[in-house]
């Protein structure tokens, strides 16, 4: 099945083009996109939201803090909380293209199904994961097949797409990383009440830290929180925040045509001197550099 899988995603991207990057689908399937690179690239930093990243061919490297996983043929990552971290194709040529998927999660549709089961998981200890490896096994090849296999029947796609991805969320909480991805689904876990002070940070994140408040959003006490949230982002609040600042000051520059001291100023930088110098260390390269490589690298937008 692995190998019809492979041949279904090339066809599908030939079908559009060809080439190398993240390819809108000739019928789009909601929560599902495709990648292909034929050559190894850099370390890409971007958002990861919550997510299976599924690698059909070739392998992948993420760094998430202090955190580096890998994953290659056959083997997807699940991604449960929002995060910036870096994703690397280490394995990818000519003859041999990275070939990969992403299926979004849907808190609200692992809850549901969290619920019809006889016998739900339990979620784990203190200990949180929110970036883990994993086979993919051949139940979830089956059910991306016949979502894939839905882009032949437009009209079945509203229909039978949101059925598989609750097969696929049924998979994934009966498998061997149940006890953590039910974290996503239960509203008062520690992971649910940490995802909700991430996002209270993401939104605001060109305001200063404020450790209480983010605190008092988890319902934990300050000490507390700052220990939760190291643990399952590996990195501290203001790292996370110096990550989306920069991310997003590079998204206002690729995409909006910022210049450097705007996009700065934007996303909360009192000094653009200071803004280049975090710019060049996170992303190794000096911002006008940076983004000129950016606008004509077509495969840094493939998928994770």
């Amino acid at each position: 099945m692995a190998e019809a899988l492979k041949d279904m995603v090339a066809r599908y991207i030939d079908a559009v083009g060809g080439g190398d990057g993240s390819f809108a689908m000739p019928v789009p399937v909601p929560g599902l996109a495709i990648s292909r690179v034929s050559q190894p690239v850099i370390p890409h930093h971007r958002i990861y939201r919550p997510t299976i990243c599924v690698v059909l061919q070739g392998a992948k490297r993420i760094l998430s803090g202090d955190r580096v996983l890998e994953y290659g043929e056959n083997q997807l990552l699940i991604v449960t909380v929002e995060l910036p971290a870096s994703g690397q194709i280490v394995e990818a040529s000519p003859e041999q293209p990275y070939l990969g998927l992403n299926i979004d999660f849907d808190p609200a549709l692992m809850r549901e199904v969290m619920d019809d089961l006889e016998n739900p998981p339990k979620p784990s200890g203190d200990g949180i994961a929110c970036v883990f490896v994993q086979d993919f096994d051949e139940a979830l090849q089956d059910c991306v097949r016949r979502l894939l296999n839905l882009m032949e029947t437009p009209k079945a796609i509203p229909v039978l797409a949101r059925s598989i991805m609750r097969e696929i969320c049924y998979w994934l909480l009966t498998g061997p990383n149940g006890r953590e991805i039910c974290k996503l689904a239960l509203p008062g876990s520690h992971a649910r009440r940490m995802s909700d002070a991430i996002y209270r940070l993401r939104d605001n994140f060109a305001e200063p830290v404020r450790i209480d408040e983010l605190a008092a959003v988890a319902r934990m006490s300050p000490s507390s929180f700052h220990q939760h949230f190291k643990t399952l982002t590996s990195m501290t609040p203001l790292q996370y925040q110096k990550h989306m600042r920069l991310l997003e000051a590079r998204r206002l520059m690729v995409t909006d045509g910022a210049n450097v001291a705007s996009a700065a100023y934007q996303v909360g930088y009192e000094s653009a001197s200071q803004f280049s110098r975090e710019y060049t260390r996170m992303f190794g390269t000096p911002p006008k550099r940076d983004v000129s490589e950016m606008r004509a690298s077509p495969m840094e937008t493939a998928a994770a």
